[in-house]
């Protein structure tokens, strides 16, 4: 089957409006927010609002030897649902139902199109919680958090998004549907394939629906932050925290150089000195005399820590505020140029090395970077700040990148923990996991897409 053939039976199958080939429009949907990642030109962008369009897309596809690339919103990070000359870019926005809401047994159905915030929202409404909240969360959805196996500022507490998941629908290579995990919450029978398909960035099939977990709406939170004169006394009371049993329910770390980005943003001034080296923002969701006694313990932690600022509040606008300090540092570093953001995690341990070796980078090639991240897990989000018209600071950008990464496998670290390998990391991958790591991946991915069909190129090779 030749390209026109299989546009007119995409057509046919889904509707002409639903098969975009305009130039301009098709690439608008070719790349996501990684810069570095490389991306190519699709022969079509097919918007299906039915599993059975996915299905007869696949079945094409799969006829005239078509790749298809996955794709939701498009705020990854990491170049997952990047197109590929000649592929199809499936994009699932248009499942966007929330089909159900059991409140009686805290779950949820949801279809992938839903963007996280308004699922929350949703669920809301009902006293229930939908944990992961990746920072994107305002309109990233829950397709693609599914396929990166999304995090973010609550992971401490309630894990990632697989840990929320409990059973998906998955259109295989052969556009048969299969349908994983159950409604229950306890559940061994066979494999756990939800849990394979869940962060393998749309390689081994598309998903077309998951059943969630919910948990009861925590109780408004009481936040704490305290200021540090040195990276190494900031990352001891991380240490400290995970050893005394504490868990709160989000714990965030800021550098010197994301402190004073959002400061200037803000036009605020978060109290912690000019020579604050490090800053810890901590909350605790589980209401009254509880939260009080976990936000006090972690104070009395930091000031033996010898932190130079430690204050807690239990005003919600408060609150808010110093939260937002932390969630606006990517938009505030624009100011400075644009950014390029690096996903590493680390034993908790060793976050305060991290940083300290960001500042060594950053001094070696002469760019901006700025450290913001999860101290709660030890995922760290080191965020290089360089020039667009700029060959030379693009090229300084990703050296930064790659000397990250290192740092991160030396220190123990991963070189994702929530934005996904994509098409930056497939070499890091290879490096992390070893030739029996990768030689097991090449074989599921044999297994269930044998043509190569699903996201060729991203994530590792076939060869």
């Amino acid at each position: 089957m030749g390209n026109e053939a299989l546009l007119t039976r995409l057509r046919e199958a889904l509707g002409k409006d639903a098969v975009l080939t305009d130039p301009d429009v098709i690439d608008s949907y070719s790349r996501d927010m990684m810069p570095l990642a490389p991306s190519g030109r699709p022969l079509a962008v097919v918007l299906p609002s039915e599993v059975d369009g996915v299905q007869a897309t696949v079945r094409a596809c799969a006829e005239a030897k078509v790749p298809i690339v996955p794709r939701g919103a498009g705020s990854g990070l990491s170049g997952a649902a990047n197109a590929i000359d000649g592929c199809v870019v499936l994009v699932m926005t248009k499942f966007d139902q929330i089909l159900e809401i059991d409140p009686g047994n805290r779950l949820a159905v949801v279809q992938p199109g839903v963007v996280n915030l308004e699922f929350r929202n949703a669920v809301e409404k009902h006293g229930l919680f939908y944990p992961p909240d990746p920072s994107s969360y305002d309109w990233c959805t829950i397709g693609g958090n599914l396929s990166t196996n999304a995090g973010g500022l609550c992971c401490v507490k309630y894990g990632v998004t697989t840990d929320s998941v409990l059973g998906l629908e998955v259109v295989l290579a052969d556009g048969s549907l299969l349908r994983t995990g159950r409604r229950t919450v306890k559940g061994v029978a066979g494999y756990d394939l939800t849990k394979l398909f869940i962060g393998s960035e749309g390689t081994l099939g598309v998903i077309t629906k998951a059943t969630v977990a919910l948990r009861p709406l925590p109780q408004a939170p009481g936040t704490l932050v305290a200021g540090f004169d040195s990276t190494d006394k900031a990352g001891e009371a991380v240490a400290r925290v995970v050893r005394e049993g504490l868990v709160p329910s989000l714990m965030e770390i800021m550098d010197s150089s994301s402190i004073k980005a959002a400061e200037h943003y803000l036009n605020t001034d978060l109290g912690a000195g000019s020579d604050c080296q490090a800053l810890l923002l901590c909350q605790s969701d589980s209401g009254g005399e509880v939260a009080a006694r976990e936000l006090a313990a972690i104070e009395q932690i930091c000031n033996d820590c010898d932190a130079t600022m430690a204050y807690a509040t239990d005003d919600l606008a408060e609150g808010k505020m110093l939260l937002q300090a932390r969630r606006v540092v990517l938009t505030a570093l624009e100011e400075y140029g644009v950014w390029l953001t690096d996903d590493v995690s680390v034993p908790r341990t060793r976050i305060a090395e991290l940083i300290k070796g960001c500042e060594r980078i950053s001094e070696e090639v002469g760019l901006r970077i700025a450290v913001v991240g999860h101290a709660g897990d030890g995922n760290m989000h080191p965020t290089i700040v360089y020039s667009p018209d700029s060959a030379d600071e693009f090229a300084r950008a990703r050296r930064a990148f790659d000397e990250i990464l290192d740092i991160g496998l030396s220190l123990g670290g991963t070189v994702t923990g929530e934005h996904g390998v994509g098409k930056i990391k497939k070499d890091w991958l290879e490096r992390e996991i070893g030739p029996v790591g990768m030689r097991v991946h090449r074989q599921i991915k044999q297994a269930l897409d044998p043509e190569n069909l699903f996201n060729p190129g991203s994530m590792f090779s076939m060869t």
